[in-house]
């Protein structure tokens, strides 16, 4: 207590103590405690919601292949199964399209060998990603990535053509590559071979096992059989 006198007058006014809180400051902490609890209401389910939709954003494009008829999941090549690739393309040159072609390690390797190489994804991170493992690679201007679906694509252009494909799907593609690939092409089928062609080389074992097949002579060969196939 504080008392201020001036003539017949005093005026007694309340001295807050040291360490002391008033009523101003009770409610000021208050108010304060009351705003950092509504910050963080507010960005917990900030951060919850955009975690959520960055993990949407990134799993949709590997999830989505299961829901296709016809599922062609990535897995990658291993190092032994892109030796064996590159055994299959000694002695050829030219254009080189590796279908479905993932993180890009099958055209990198290719394009390292001098093809002029391009890959075929329908997933864009693994697009994108490849496009950055080129330029890092230092083969960007040789090794190109497009995000298509195979079959919406003219393999025509190729001369030599790498599949990484499952049993569902290689009755279909054995019929594209027939009607659309010139006869000096080659197909380099990895992990399942085409179930009517008859491999011209086969190098590799279990899972990295490679198949060769030259185009030379085949569509007149293989032209009766794959009519009566239905896509």
């Amino acid at each position: 207590m504080a008392r201020t006198c001036s003539g017949s007058f005093c005026i007694i006014s309340e001295v807050p103590q040291e360490g002391r809180l008033t009523e101003h400051d009770f409610t000021t902490n208050v108010d304060v405690r009351n705003l950092k609890q509504i910050n963080w209401g507010l960005l917990v389910p900030g951060i919850i919601g955009g975690t959520l939709v960055a993990v949407y954003a990134v799993a949709t494009p590997f999830l989505t292949p299961a829901l296709r008829k016809i599922c062609l999941p990535f897995v990658p090549a291993t190092s032994h199964q892109i030796e064996n690739v590159l055994k299959m393309l000694r002695c050829r040159s030219g254009t080189l399209v590796d279908i479905g072609s993932g993180d890009g390690r099958i055209v990198i390797a290719a394009a390292k060998e001098g093809f002029r190489a391009v890959g075929y994804e329908l997933n864009p991170w693994l697009v994108w990603y490849s496009r950055y493992c080129a330029w890092r690679e230092g083969v960007h201007d040789a090794a190109k990535f497009y995000v298509s679906d195979l079959w919406k694509v003219s393999f025509s252009q190729y001369t030599n053509v790498v599949i990484f494909g499952v049993p569902q799907m290689m009755p279909q593609l054995e019929k594209k590559l027939q009607l659309e690939l010139e006869d000096d092409a080659r197909v380099i089928a990895c992990r399942f071979p085409f179930p009517h062609w008859i491999p011209d080389h086969i190098t590799g074992e279990g899972i990295d096992t490679v198949w060769a097949y030259d185009c030379r002579g085949r569509k007149k060969s293989c032209l009766k059989p794959l009519s009566n196939m239905h896509l």
